[in-house]
């Protein structure tokens, strides 16, 4: 549904995007991570057809986004950090305005608009100008927008910022849902919490260029290591001296019990578990230490920054 082969933007001698090569299948979504001005903001508008790529090509919904950026503009749907809202508009007039930009017929704007200002909460507000509306209703008109055609592509930037918990939670809600067969989505976020949340694969850049992608798990074996776990053992503790499983590796002992690098859990844990029977040693819970993307991405981060 997206596809990318070397994108690439230049702006005078300066490379705002170098050689981006990415896949986003119906489906799926990506997080697209990276510091202010690494690039994500370059890369969306290209997507749309809003810059024309200096090298390589993209393709969203089977359409290239030099030769067909009509095409290219009807199929997605696009959430900026700035929404260009019109402020003297009320909520619903805006709405229709954009379904006639669309091409929507009138009973299908009325019956789209109601259905996302209903469904994020706005449907008493609708008739309210926009200049009236906290920023957190602003964001949620603005992705009532985005979603009004009904479009195969999403390209969301920042999509829960400046909303309180209960709005965040609905919008990401929204956004699980609008996952399907047809559509494939993606989210830029310095929120790493939320990526982690919603995201099938995780793509991190860094001046304009690809550090790092592939799925939550794949990412933390690949920067963090094996996996870790702690084994909680009944009473006071100490370190238990016996031959430990192949690709087992103690590690800095935690309070509750002590520690070990996992190569191959499936195949390792059981045994480990086994050995510590064996000592008459009571084994209240053996889990595995949470490992989140914020330290996937400081640890791509720092590699990169000692290159």
């Amino acid at each position: 549904m997206i596809q990318t082969e070397d994108l690439s933007k230049q702006f005078g001698d300066y490379w705002a995007v170098d050689g981006l090569t990415l896949e986003v299948e119906p489906g799926q979504v990506l997080a697209l991570l990276g510091q202010n001005g690494a690039g994500k903001t370059t890369t969306v508008r290209m997507l749309t057809s809003v810059l024309s790529p200096t090298r390589g090509w993209a393709r969203i919904a089977g359409y290239d986004v030099v030769r067909s950026p009509a095409d290219v503009r009807a199929s997605v749907g696009v959430l900026t950090e700035q929404h260009g809202l019109y402020l003297r508009m009320s909520g619903s007039e805006y709405l229709d305005f954009y379904g006639q930009i669309y091409g929507l017929d009138k009973a299908s704007r009325q019956k789209r608009s109601q259905k996302w200002t209903e469904y994020f909460g706005l449907a008493e507000a609708a008739r309210r100008p926009i200049g009236q509306y906290s920023k957190g209703m602003r964001q949620k008109l603005a992705l009532a927008r985005t979603l009004l055609h009904e479009p195969p592509v999403l390209l969301l930037d920042e999509p829960t910022s400046a909303m309180d918990p209960e709005s965040a939670q609905l919008v990401r809600h929204a956004i699980a849902s609008l996952r399907s067969e047809q559509r494939a989505i993606i989210i830029c976020t310095h929120n790493l919490v939320e990526a982690e949340m919603l995201a099938d694969k995780i793509a991190i850049i860094y001046r304009g260029r690809f550090l790092t992608s592939g799925t939550v798990e794949e990412l933390k074996r690949q920067l963090l290591g094996p996996a870790e776990y702690e084994v909680r053992l009944r009473g006071k503790w100490k370190q238990p001296a016996f031959k430990l499983p192949a690709g087992v590796t103690p590690i800095d002992p935690g309070e509750a019990g002590p520690r070990y690098r996992v190569e191959d859990p499936e195949s390792a844990n059981p045994d480990l578990l086994k050995e510590f029977m064996k000592r008459g040693m009571e084994v209240v819970a053996m889990q595995e230490l949470p490992r989140t993307l914020e330290q996937v991405y400081l640890a791509a981060m720092a590699q990169v920054k000692h290159v």
